[in-house]
């Protein structure tokens, strides 16, 4: 079965106040979003990727994959105003009867073991999403009241979120809803169950100078 892996590369890079979107950041010695299709070309050469970038970036990154000698093929899709708007325009790469990842550009520390549960749990049960535990406590708040919640009952969400194409595809033909905040929740709107899976707790999601500065830690 034909793995795919689409790698959502959007962001504007506010939260880093840097001169250049988040994704091209330099981590150690390139681009962070070059060390996150490395993972996935290095997990399974075979697999095929598709980047996501907004169309007045995807200039930009041809120059650095020139600058960097970065020869790892990507078939390119342009970004659209939402991240669901995005990963449907990927998907328009992706042929029948395959499994596809959807993937954050910034998270270049999902773990080998991680890919390997997510993909081998969606080709049997047809998805896979990663989680980790938390680790701190937790509140709920709604305007002016709040009260505490456990947190034995609740989990970190990561990408990459894995699915059957078939009902990947269908899914993404709904329309779009502020309540779809990953591809699980439009998978779930559809009417499927999600199955949970071990996730890697350094792969951790990039936005802001304080992850950079742990994701400097993670890559030594």
């Amino acid at each position: 079965m034909t793995k795919y892996a689409i790698i959502v590369a959007g962001g504007k890079g506010l939260r880093m106040s840097a001169d250049v979107p988040k994704q091209f950041i330099l981590l150690k010695d390139k681009p962070i979003l070059m060390h996150t299709i490395e993972r996935f070309f290095n997990f399974d050469y075979s697999i095929k990727i598709i980047l996501v970038l907004p169309k007045e970036h995807i200039s930009l990154w041809q120059q650095l994959c020139e600058k960097h000698d970065f020869k790892i093929n990507c078939t390119i899709a342009e970004g659209g105003a939402e991240r669901f708007f995005s990963v449907k325009n990927g998907l328009n790469f992706v042929e029948k009867d395959s499994i596809v990842a959807i993937h954050d550009g910034v998270r270049p520390f999902v773990s080998r073991e991680t890919l390997k549960n997510c993909f081998t749990t969606a080709e049997k049960l047809g998805n896979a999403v990663p989680i980790v535990p938390l680790n701190e406590s937790v509140r709920w708040v709604e305007n002016s009241e709040n009260r505490h919640i456990s947190r034995s009952n609740l989990r970190i969400v990561q990408t990459p979120q894995v699915f059957n194409s078939e009902v990947l595809l269908n899914a993404y033909k709904q329309p779009f809803s502020e309540h779809f905040t990953d591809d699980a929740s439009v998978v779930e709107a559809f009417g499927e169950k999600i199955n949970l899976v071990d996730g890697n707790p350094e792969n951790i999601k990039i936005t802001t100078k304080s992850d950079l500065r742990v994701a400097d830690f993670f890559s030594i």
